[in-house]
Formats: structure tokens, C-alpha cells, sequence
């Protein structure tokens, strides 16, 4: 059967639903339209026939009767799943359901697999995630979490602009591994025959586009860490990142609440909403605490980065934390803080002042040299941002990426290598500047409501099928 090439729609379900609400049971509205959408439920009455359409917007009600519909004997032998195209009026049914009426149609894709039944939808997970294009059409639960996505994404993007920001693009193929702690995904380029990595982070190329006179700038995009998949981690996830010259973690710890609870406001009307079950309110000012205060509360002592590495190490082992050799105090107590303290930090919370040892990129905190200026916001029990106060001296870079250098010698595959570029480019100056990375994916999960990072992911990484 040859399909059409095109088809002269002309409206929406949703508008259809909006516009013509008014129509009495039995009424019709003399008004002709051209809908176009998948069948997902057909019934078939003798000389009468309906069948449930579906588009991008919603549902409406196909009417077809034998004495009307042209071709009435094959409208009535659809088959679920097929694509078609109806011009017909717009009525209400006696029984008082908005209709169009089918004068004609005309098939555009004929479904050869099951869908899944329209009201239970596809339950096969695996089948879900690898074959979205269809889950989409069987579940309703799956479109909404994508479309709240989708508003999410463009509220962040809107408020960023709204706050001076310029959008950029950096590279995702870098020569070294650079902007973040973590293991990453090597690939190779044939013509320059060179191994290359894919982004962990765009982190230092945004600072430098900052050195370049840029005094605001911010990227929303795809980065790639080769790490497990779980319920909250995808290999190949979305992040918004942002720079603001002249900024400290202060002011972007009040730029990150306003622009994350702005965001939710704009997509559900409210900051205040339920995830699985539990209250949970984005309204600013959110709680601030330091890592050191937090983990004491939950140890039971007086605990901080000047604590005996020994110490920590023991208190470690107690949880059944292996510890690294390589570990210093500092990397201990930040251990310990995710051991005993993140997932209890359910409302939007800034735990600040994180150890130098685990921050190669963040600032000295003033008053204590072994902390830096830096935030890291949790809720429902995990990471959501990370943000500092740039380290803009180069000489303490370079010893920061050697000491990271010294680790990955000692066996840690995350640790960071040594960019000389970047080095070389905070000599040429980079102004008191403050970073920021939302985790996109992670915010998706809460302002749809789901507990599985596969769900707000259009097409999550999943293990290749071999097929022997």
C-alpha cells in the first residue's frame, strides 16, 4: 500500500477540546477539520464505528458511520498503532463525546507491532527504555515526565538569559581528561592520531572564554562520565553550567536557589510540591550548613578537616568504608559527610566548605586554608549543584592538578590531569570569579516525580543487544 506524502493538518486535539467545549450532546459545530494522530482504541458497532485518536497534544474521538464515511468498510479494520488522517466536522455524540465525525481518511503509517494495550501501556521495562518511540505512545506517564523536561530545560535557559548570561558551546572532544573528578570515556581521532576523551565537564573552557572578556557566560549540554548506572546516574547525562566574573559562592549560592525554585515555579505553578510521597519546598532562602557541622551532628562529636586522618579513617572502617592509602584528611571527612549525612538532607540544603583535598578547582576559604569556598546543594537525599569560588591563582593550580597527578600515580582512576593550557591561560588573568553545574537529569526526576533517572532520559544508556 503506497502512504501519502503529506497531509493538510489543520488542528490539535487540545485546541479541538478548547474550542468547541461548548457543543451540547447531539450538536454539531458546520465546522470541517483536518486531524492527523495514532489510533489506540477502535470499536466496531455494525454500521457505526469509533475509534480513539491520539496526537502530541491529547485524544479526540473518531466518529465514522456507514452512511457518511467514505470507505467505511476499512476505517472499521484499523489496526492499533496506525497513523492516519481525518477531515470530518466536529460534533458531540448524544452520549456527549467531542467527536470528528469522519467524512474520509487516509492511512499514513500502518503500526506492524503491538503498542501495548492503551490503558495498561507496555510494562516490559527493558522493552520501555530501548524502544522509547513506543513506549511514549503506550504510556501517558512517560510523555509527561519528557514534556515537564522539556519545560524545565526552558526555564533554566530563559532565566539564564534573563540574568545576563550568553549561551555557548564548548568542545566535547578534549585532548586530556580536565574540569571535574572522574573516570572518562576515551575515544580515538583517526586523522590527527590522537586519543581524545569526552568532556567530564566544560568547566575550564567556560573560565577561559571568562579570561577572554566574557563576564557571564553558560552552556546547558551533555557530558559523559564512565561510571555505573543506577536510579540517579546515567553515563551520558545533561548540565548546566555557568560563570559569573566578579562573583563569590555567596552570591552564587543565591543565584543557584533563586534560579532552581524560579525554574520549578515556572514549570508547575508552585515551589512547593510532593516527590514519591513526601513534602518537599524549593522557596528560598534554602538551608545553609558546613560539611564539618553536618557530620559532626550525625557522629556525634566535633569533627572537621583538622580532625586526625587516623581518626577519620577509623570512623570509616566503622561504617564499612574501605579507605584509600592515599587519603588525607580531608577526602576522610568528605567520606564520612557521604556516608552518614547525604541522604537525610531531603529540602533543598547548600552544605559549604568543602576540604581542599577533593576541590582541585575551588578557592581557599579566607580564614581556613585546608577549606575552600565551596557549596555543593542536596535534596531528596542527593547532589543536585555544585558551585565554588574559582581558583584563579595559577601557581596554586599547578600544585593542585600535581597533587591530583600524585593520586592517580597511587591508583585513582577519577583523579584530574595536569592542563597546561588552562594553566597557561590563568596567567593571562582571570578576575574573582564563581561556578556553578546543575545537575539537569537529577531535576527533571523531582519536578516530574520519578524515582528512576531513565524516565526523564528520552533514550538512557542501556547494554547493547547482541544478537548471536
Amino acid at each position: 500500500m503506497t502512504t501519502p506524502y503529506t497531509f493538510a493538518h489543520t488542528a490539535y486535539c487540545a485546541a479541538l477540546a478548547d474550542t468547541y467545549g461548548f457543543l451540547a450532546p447531539g450538536e454539531e459545530s458546520g465546522v470541517a477539520v483536518a486531524v492527523a494522530g495514532r489510533v489506540m482504541l477502535l470499536r466496531s458497532q455494525g454500521r457505526l464505528a469509533f475509534a480513539t485518536m491520539r496526537d502530541s497534544t491529547g485524544e479526540i474521538q473518531l466518529f465514522a458511520l456507514e452512511a457518511v464515511t467514505k470507505d467505511f468498510e476499512e476505517f472499521a479494520k484499523l489496526h492499533l498503532g496506525d497513523w492516519v488522517g481525518v477531515h470530518g466536522e466536529v460534533v458531540r455524540t448524544k452520549r456527549g463525546e467531542l467527536s470528528v465525525k469522519v467524512a474520509s481518511f487516509e492511512v499514513l503509517a500502518t503500526a506492524r507491532r503491538n503498542f501495548g494495550d492503551k490503558w495498561a501501556g507496555i510494562a516490559d521495562f527493558d522493552l520501555r527504555y530501548r524502544h522509547r518511540e513506543a513506549d511514549l505512545w503506550a504510556n501517558e506517564d512517560t510523555r509527561a515526565a519528557l514534556a515537564r523536561r522539556s519545560a524545565l530545560v526552558r526555564a533554566l535557559r530563559e532565566r539564564c538569559w534573563a540574568a545576563g548570561f550568553m549561551e555557548v558551546e564548548t568542545p566535547i572532544l578534549n585532548a586530556i581528561p580536565t574540569g571535574a573528578a572522574a573516570r572518562p570515556f576515551v575515544t580515538y581521532h583517526q586523522a590527527l592520531g590522537s586519543e581524545f576523551f569526552l568532556r567530564i565537564a566544560p568547566e575550564l573552557w567556560l573560565k577561559r572564554l571568562v579570561v577572554g572578556g566574557f563576564e557571564r557566560v553558560f552552556e546547558l549540554g551533555r557530558v559523559f562520565r564512565n561510571e555505573g548506572v543506577s536510579p540517579r546516574h546515567n553515563p551520558e547525562f545533561t548540565m548546566l553550567e555557568l560563570y559569573a566574573a566578579y562573583w563569590n559562592y555567596e552570591d552564587m549560592m543565591a543565584f543557584t536557589e533563586e534560579l532552581v525554585a524560579g525554574a520549578v515555579a515556572d514549570v508547575l505553578g508552585t515551589t512547593a510540591l510532593t516527590y514519591q510521597g513526601r513534602d518537599l519546598d524549593f522557596a528560598t532562602p534554602w538551608r545553609r550548613a558546613t560539611m564539618a557541622d553536618l557530620v559532626s551532628e550525625a557522629v556525634g562529636e566535633e569533627l572537621n578537616v583538622h580532625t586526625s586522618r587516623e581518626h577519620l579513617a577509623a570512623l570509616l572502617a566503622a561504617r564499612d568504608v574501605e579507605v584509600h592509602a592515599s587519603w588525607g584528611a580531608g577526602r576522610c571527612l568528605a567520606e564520612l559527610f557521604e556516608a552518614t549525612c547525604e541522604a537525610d538532607l531531603w529540602q533543598p540544603t547548600f552544605v559549604t566548605q568543602y576540604p581542599v583535598e577533593v576541590s582541585p578547582l575551588a578557592r581557599r576559604h579566607p580564614t581556613d586554608h585546608e577549606l575552600t569556598e565551596r557549596f555543593e546543594s542536596y535534596l531528596v537525599g542527593r547532589e543536585l549543584s555544585n558551585g565554588f569560588s574559582e581558583l584563579i591563582d595559577p601557581e596554586d593550580q599547578r600544585a593542585r592538578f600535581e597533587e591530583q597527578a600524585r593520586l592517580a600515580a597511587a591508583g585513582d582512576d577519577e583523579a584530574m590531569r595536569i592542563d597546561e593550557d588552562y594553566i597557561k591561560a590563568l596567567e593571562w588573568g582571570l578576575p574573582p570569579t564563581a561556578g556553578l553545574g546543575v545537575g539537569v537529569d537529577r531535576l527533571a526526576m523531582v519536578v516530574a516525580d520519578s524515582p528512576n533517572i531513565r524516565e526523564v532520559i528520552a533514550f538512557p544508556t542501556l547494554k547493547p543487544v547482541r544478537e548471536d
